[in-house]
């Protein structure tokens, strides 16, 4: 009977997950499946500075070369977990092998989301969600006139604003009716419409593509069509979670874990991007998106199988950079009913604190680092005491909240 910690993933949760099990240390043997043949890399430079090039490719791997072999990780790349058994315990690979595991530690990420639009794989449409996809890409904007993007969010925007500032001309197609709007307040929302229109870029809201050409024609269901270079997919992702729900393990939007990332299995984990998880902060299980979620949950995850059980229970925060604007976010805006603005939009830094029932349950921030850092420590308290007031109040020290 195997003690092995088989991490099924090698992006920012396992290697996180692996990297702090040897901190702890846990010498328990460690195995890291990953599908892809590169090294383990950083994705969010993917979307903006490696497409540009001011980012090598050199600096994108996530640990050094010998950083797996010289701690005892047995990584191995470039091999597909097909199957687990979770009466013999066993994960079959691609290879064949049926590899045994004490705790399996599923960290398998999401993929693109892809819409059922006639023409969606044809040769002028990319994905963005790995290296390869990305190397493709900058391949094909070498001679690109013109570019689609699918979908207003944070991928699709980033890339937009990338594209953009290669002197590429970009059209976004948002099938709702203002960019971000699953994850931002109407205030951040227009001011980055306002940033990407003074960037050149034609934004098209309330419509969807009917179909896309072999030659990159991209027609919308309103009639118009956009002759194009080539079309990238940013309307989402969906996380991997077939292996588990397989398996007989709950899924929903995720796999469903509690707050120690345990799932119904008690030898079965999950975290990062797949896990639907018991978050602490929200009081709920919610599936998040954020390179903070995967490494703070595998830490705490290090903890619990080094023998120390511990709870993730960190606030939730993002980032986005798009053109020389970083926005920030800190905790979960959704359901607020109310929202304040700190500092001038006009000047291009300021912050929206968001409330529900009189108390601060989030901020997004634009060029404003200081409220971001100060809103991560306030939201962390259990009981953040700021007002409406005093979060709109650029004169109010909110250190003092802290």
């Amino acid at each position: 009977m195997t003690d092995a910690i088989v991490i099924l993933g090698a992006g920012q949760a396992g290697v996180q997950l692996a990297d702090s099990l040897k901190r702890e240390g846990c010498d328990r043997p460690v195995i890291m499946i990953g599908e892809e043949t590169d090294a383990p890399y950083q994705r969010p430079p993917l979307s903006k500075t490696y497409l540009l090039g001011s980012f090598a490719e050199e600096r994108l791997p996530l640990r050094a070369p010998d950083f797996y072999e010289g701690h005892g990780i047995d990584l191995r790349l470039g091999v597909k977990a097909e199957a687990i058994d979770r009466t013999a315990k066993t994960i079959r690979l691609s290879t064949g092998e049926d590899l045994a595991f004490g705790t399996l530690v599923i960290a398998t990420g999401t993929r693109v989301r892809v819409p059922p639009i006639p023409g969606i794989d044809g040769p002028k449409v990319f994905a963005l969600r790995s290296l390869a996809d990305s190397r493709k890409i900058k391949a094909a904007l070498e001679t690109a006139k013109h570019a689609a993007v699918i979908g207003g969010g944070f991928i699709g925007l980033e890339t937009a604003s990338a594209i953009a500032k290669m002197g590429v001309k970009v059209t976004v197609v948002e099938m709702l009716d203002r960019l971000m709007r699953r994850a931002v307040g109407p205030r951040i929302s227009s001011f980055f419409h306002e940033l990407h229109a003074g960037h050149g870029v034609d934004i098209r809201y309330g419509v969807g593509v009917q179909s896309v050409g072999d030659a990159g024609t991209v027609t919308l269901d309103n009639g118009d069509s956009l002759d194009t270079d080539l079309v990238i997919l940013g309307a989402g992702v969906v996380p991997n979670c077939e292996l588990a729900a397989e398996a007989g393990l709950a899924c929903n939007n995720g796999i469903d874990t509690d707050e120690y990332g345990r799932t119904a299995d008690r030898d079965i984990y999950a975290i990062g991007d797949c896990a639907h998880h018991m978050n602490t902060f929200a009081g709920r299980r919610i599936r998040l998106e954020s390179i903070q979620n995967a490494a703070d949950q595998a830490r705490a995850l290090a903890k619990t199988l080094a023998g120390t059980p511990t709870a993730y229970s960190e606030v939730p925060w993002f980032w986005s950079d798009q053109y020389d604007a970083k926005l920030q976010m800190a905790g979960l805006s959704e359901g607020a009913d109310e929202s304040v603005v700190r500092g001038d939009p006009a000047s291009g830094s300021f912050s929206v604190f968001y409330f529900r029932d009189g108390r601060v349950i989030a901020a997004d921030s634009v060029r404003a680092p200081a409220d971001h850092m100060a809103m991560r420590r306030i939201l962390a308290k259990p009981d953040p005491a700021l007002t409406p007031e005093e979060a709109a109040d650029t004169g109010f020290d909110l250190k003092t909240r802290m």
